[in-house]
């Protein structure tokens, strides 16, 4: 037998599919369920009410605890709510399946949206939900490709060349390096930056790491283009877990070039001089340039990162002393000779 109550109890009532929110008066769990199912047409049988705000249900015993003008939500046989993240949940349903109905209401509130925290929130909402993730080739999105050379076809292969670009660039630096090396070891430093330039050309400037279509081991993204920033060089991961898919739309396609590789052993100021000094003390020791070559344009080394992540300051790594030059092979030993008897 449900305790009744001197005094009713407000509540405001909504279900789960519906914003649209009525007040109910009752003096137990049970009057404000029955006049729920009144109000939104649905059988008693099987329905339970809970608190919007955290998802507890609402019994006959927790009733007298509610305060009143709580929100609950009706909901019917196999339904359930999580509070505050369900709703969380279902905006976010949104940016996965956009419906034209929320674009067009979102641009009229936009147009006619003062408040500069309130326009930017919508116009993120536009551009998300603008997204054209799946298209791949120049047909399917033009209007990423603007701006872009028409020997871009699709969207990898520009990514891919932006990749080598940055890939290349860091060759380039290394080459530029030479006239600091002492004149008796620049043979050999030259000698090594050709293997470097081999391997990379083998490797194809490791564009795979831009793009989404490679093997899943030789790219830095999910299938779908999404790549995650993956923390400053003295932290494990990104704090804000920042994300971006330059695949999407052109304007994450242009702000992910603010993206950085950064390596974590630093180029300039340990890699190429440790490089070029190992050369210069090899003292006839074979430099291990697969180890340089590693940590100067590989992911072994380099680590993605958002701009607010790359920390400018001095990393203070040194390169492993252990791995510079290649480990001199054993002699084999020569068996003994057998005895005749």
């Amino acid at each position: 037998m449900f305790a009744m109550f001197q005094k009713p109890k407000t509540f405001k009532l909504r279900t789960l599919n519906s914003q649209k929110k009525f007040g109910v008066a009752g003096r137990s769990c049970k009057e404000v369920l029955q006049k729920g199912c009144r109000q939104f047409q649905l059988p008693e049988s099987g329905c339970h009410l809970c608190l919007y705000e955290d998802g507890t249900e609402l019994t006959g015993d927790y009733f007298p605890s509610v305060p009143d003008n709580s929100e609950l939500v009706l909901l019917t046989a196999g339904q359930t709510w999580q509070g505050y993240a369900s709703d969380i949940d279902r905006f976010l349903s949104v940016f996965h399946k956009p419906h034209a109905g929320v674009i067009q209401v979102a641009r009229q509130l936009l147009s006619d949206e003062q408040s500069p925290l309130r326009q930017k929130l919508l116009a993120d909402l536009l551009h998300n939900v603008s997204e054209n993730i799946a298209a791949e080739t120049r047909a399917e999105d033009q209007q990423w490709f603007e701006g872009l050379e028409s020997r871009f076809r699709n969207k990898s292969s520009y990514l891919r060349y932006s990749c080598e670009s940055r890939i290349r660039s860091y060759l380039r630096e290394v080459a530029s390096y030479v006239s600091m090396v002492s004149a008796e070891a620049q043979e050999e430093y030259t000698r090594i930056l050709g293997r470097m330039g081999q391997k990379l050309k083998s490797m194809q400037y490791h564009g795979s790491y831009f793009d989404r279509g490679a093997r899943a081991d030789n790219r830095l993204c999910t299938p779908e283009g999404w790549f995650s920033c993956q923390g400053p060089f003295d932290m494990d991961d990104c704090l804000s877990k920042h994300s971006i898919n330059p695949y999407s739309n052109r304007e994450s396609r242009i702000l992910f070039s603010t993206w950085n590789l950064d390596h974590i052993i630093e180029k300039k100021r340990t890699i190429v001089p440790t490089l070029a000094e190992a050369i210069k003390e090899q003292d006839g020791r074979e430099v291990d340039w697969e180890y340089f070559y590693g940590l100067l344009f590989t992911s072994e080394n380099l680590k993605l990162v958002h701009i607010v992540c790359h920390k400018k300051t001095t990393h203070n790594l040194s390169c492993d002393p252990s791995r510079i030059y290649r480990p001199k092979a054993e002699l084999k030993k020569k068996r003994p000779a057998q005895k005749r008897t």
